[in-house]
């Protein structure tokens, strides 16, 4: 697995979470999608990360 492709896609995700828990009211229709999707993505990165070692 290529970490820093999927590191930039978990930092993009993770600045529209950021932005939607800062300014509520600007965040997009489908925040609460981009929630769940950046959650998920980010515990199998980790779980992968972690069973590397």
């Amino acid at each position: 697995m290529r970490t820093r492709p999927v590191l930039g896609v978990l930092l993009v995700l993770n600045i529209v979470v950021l932005i939607g828990q800062i300014w509520p009211e600007g965040a997009p229709p489908f925040a609460r999608t981009i929630n769940i999707v950046f959650l998920v993505a980010s515990l199998i990165f980790f779980a992968a990360s972690l069973r590397k070692r």
